[in-house]
């Protein structure tokens, strides 16, 4: 499969409607599937360790069948990690932009 658009996430520090706070990622955002864009905003806490520019920037997700294999040749940001059950990401940096990409399996998270 190619790269599959799943989500823009938009840093913000103020406040939003329906806050999911992920404290093992010391982030909070909002759910990207509420809306028929995937408009997801993200706060950053203050002792969150992630690049600035993935904390400043506004990242665009794709979904990949193989984390693995899509990082490779790639100036990997942010190591893959798992937010949620099912779910792998990694960031990597593009023409100075932040991407995430994902790897679901879709057996465990047939919401997504």
């Amino acid at each position: 499969m190619e790269p599959k658009f799943d989500h823009v996430g938009i840093p913000t520090v103020g406040s939003f409607d329906g806050e999911i706070p992920l404290p093992h990622l010391k982030i909070t955002v909002s759910d990207h599937q509420n809306n028929p864009f995937g408009i997801q905003w993200q706060r950053y806490w203050d002792d969150a360790p992630y690049p600035d520019l993935v904390k400043t920037v506004p990242h665009v997700g794709f979904e990949v069948d193989d984390l693995a294999a899509a990082l490779v040749g790639q100036h990997v940001s942010i190591e893959p990690n798992s937010p949620s059950a099912g779910v792998l990401v990694a960031f990597i940096e593009v023409n100075g932009a932040p991407v995430e990409l994902l790897q679901i399996d879709h057996e465990v998270r047939p919401d997504l």
